[in-house]
């Protein structure tokens, strides 16, 4: 395993780490026990960062892991999220008073005496631009509570304010194939600025495993169904922003990066990981086949620049202009 620093931090990370909210809910069917089994395998060969949220199965990601890493919480490091438990427009759900109880109920169900790196979750730019919320961060981390802060963002605009924040360390980011705008500004800006990149849905919710067709369905508790369109939250979230059967179409006319690179999804990841400026990427998982086969990425052969700036141009002529939602 290789390891990238976070930021300016002390903290060394695995480049391949793990998001947890396929196993927490909303992407259809999970296991507890395959779950248990994959953060396991994840750790014995020597992931040492999980993502996870206060709203992922409401905790349920959140205890998984402190099942999974008990006994090892100065080796394993767990960053989490809030303020989507709440109505992310209220202003109050950013007073002291609710982020305390949040950042509480986290360190309950990680059992754990202090989060590791605690991300405000996509939040309005009006809320990141009032600042208070940042000045409670400050709080808990000089009581202890939290190692270092960060945010997770939906745009390019939200993470440009935020690195102007003294205390932040991290931008939590969608970064993939489909969604290449970060890496233009925001993240050498972010290098700049000492600030740690996350790189969330990597496969664009799969699109970007080649294997969904324009027939293919979901479960109605996955948000690949309920949230096509973003009828329920950013649709940036879902699908990379793309309409399905556009994505599918897409996605096929990406197919020839998995020669020489195992699959498609691991060579999707491993562009990813060409970027320097990208602390790790976190691709999601339900089981041990999902973890190892993500963890190959890290072992695919790397782009040639021919290759990357093709990349580039299919992304500029091909896929920006189909993109909803903000970016």
């Amino acid at each position: 395993m290789n390891y990238r620093q976070l930021g300016n931090t002390e903290l060394r990370v695995s480049e391949v780490s793990f998001g947890t909210w396929a196993i927490g809910g909303s992407w259809g069917r999970s296991s507890d026990e395959e779950a248990l089994k994959g953060l396991q395998r994840a750790i014995e060969e020597g992931v040492n960062f999980f993502d996870t949220a206060d709203v992922y199965g409401a905790g349920h990601a959140e205890e998984l892991l402190a099942k999974a890493t008990r006994g090892q919480e100065d080796r394993i490091h767990v960053a989490t999220k809030f303020c989507r438990a709440g109505d992310i427009h209220d202003p109050g759900t950013y007073s002291e008073k609710e982020v305390r109880r949040y950042c509480e109920d986290s360190l309950k169900r990680l059992q754990r005496e202090r989060i590791d790196l605690y991300q405000i979750h996509c939040p309005p730019l009006a809320v990141l631009k009032d600042g208070s919320v940042f000045e409670v961060l400050d709080k808990l981390q000089q009581e202890g509570k939290i190692r270092h802060y960060g945010v997770s963002v939906e745009t390019v605009e939200e993470g440009q304010f935020c690195l102007g924040v003294p205390g932040l360390k991290a931008l939590q980011v969608i970064f993939n194939l489909f969604r290449q705008k970060p890496a233009v500004e925001l993240f050498p800006a972010a290098k700049e600025a000492g600030v740690g990149i996350l790189a969330r849905l990597p496969l664009a919710s799969g699109l970007l495993t080649g294997k969904f067709t324009e027939s293919t369905t979901f479960e109605a508790d996955d948000h690949r169904s309920f949230n096509a369109n973003g009828e329920q939250f950013n649709v940036g979230e879902t699908f990379a922003g793309l309409p399905f059967p556009r994505g599918v179409e897409l996605a096929g006319e990406l197919a020839w990066i998995a020669e020489g690179r195992f699959t498609m999804a691991q060579a999707a990841m491993r562009w990813i990981l060409e970027d320097a400026n990208v602390t790790c990427v976190i691709p999601g998982f339900k089981n041990v086949r999902q973890v190892e086969d993500n963890l190959r990425a890290a072992d695919a052969r790397a782009f040639s620049a021919e290759e990357l700036e093709r990349l580039r141009s299919f992304y500029r002529d091909s896929v920006a202009s189909h993109i909803r939602g903000p970016y």
